[in-house]
């Protein structure tokens, strides 16, 4: 049997992406900003902690999906996925190759559970799934795990609720739990924390919201389920409605975790970077 084990949370700001690529993590700027990864790098680097696949849950950028296409779920069914050329080439780092069994499974399990996946056979990845990847794994020439690419809209209105990604959550593990293999897999969700990146309030970081969001993915979950999309607009940002993101992941882990590590650290481009890892403890 496939179980869940982990959780990762994490931003995914295109400049982690740049500073890993040019090999700039000395730079005074760049050097906190990796740190905020340093443990979870040596943690997941060990036998016991390593995992046979990642779930990543990411938005994409106009990279995969344009206006004309916008699937609220979709789920990476083929074999491999290149990385997206962003408008500058793509990023210098190795294709994810995917376990099409287990996603093609959790599809179906979705499915059945009452979710309208989209189901995609053909797409590139961007930095937001690549980034956190390299924050992770740093420069390897294969990415030492197989990767489940689950992209949702953020970007464009109307996005899923917090309850709605907590709900999905809770059916991929159902999923996990179903596959007959034994694979230990880790659910990463990305994206955030505060910020905006256009019109009037462009920069805007909220640290005391950030934070309180950071303690109740541990101490109270169910208030982040019920957050409204104009909360997040409100103080957050445009782009911090990206946080829902973070919720599949801790529907997917249940009701109990252990909080592993911690970090937060501003600025990281014009972004609040926030980043948890969560151990599943029933």
């Amino acid at each position: 049997m496939a179980r869940i084990s982990a959780g990762i949370a994490t931003s995914h700001v295109p400049l982690i992406g740049v500073a890993i690529d040019q090999n700039r993590g000395h730079e005074p700027y760049f050097k906190p900003i990796l740190a905020a990864y340093d443990w979870t790098r040596h943690w997941i680097s060990r036998p016991e902690n390593k995992p046979d696949v990642v779930i990543l849950v990411y938005n994409d950028h106009a990279s995969a999906f344009d206006m004309n296409i916008i699937p609220t779920f979709a789920i990476g069914c083929a074999e491999r996925f290149a990385p997206a050329d962003e408008g500058w080439g793509p990023r210098p780092v190795p294709m994810v190759e995917n376990h099409a069994p287990l996603a093609w499974h959790i599809a179906q399990s979705l499915i059945l559970d009452d979710f309208d996946m989209t189901i995609i056979n053909k797409m590139d990845v961007d930095h937001g799934l690549t980034v956190p990847l390299s924050a992770v794994f740093g420069q390897p020439d294969a990415w030492p795990t197989r990767v489940i690419p689950l992209a949702v809209n953020v970007v464009t209105y109307p996005v899923p609720s917090g309850n709605r990604c907590w709900l999905l959550g809770e059916a991929i593990a159902r999923a996990v739990e179903s596959f007959d293999e034994d694979l230990t897999v880790q659910i990463w969700g990305t994206g955030g924390m505060s910020h905006q990146l256009q019109g009037k309030r462009a920069g805007l970081i909220n640290q005391a919201w950030d934070q309180r969001f950071l303690d109740d993915m541990v101490a109270d979950p169910a208030r982040l389920r019920a957050i409204p999309h104009i909360e997040y607009l409100r103080e957050t940002g445009s782009e911090g409605i990206e946080m829902v993101m973070w919720l599949i992941m801790r529907g997917a882990l249940g009701p109990n975790v252990r909080e592993l590590h911690r970090a937060y650290h501003v600025p990281a481009s014009n972004t609040a970077l926030g980043h948890l890892v969560l151990e599943k403890t029933s």
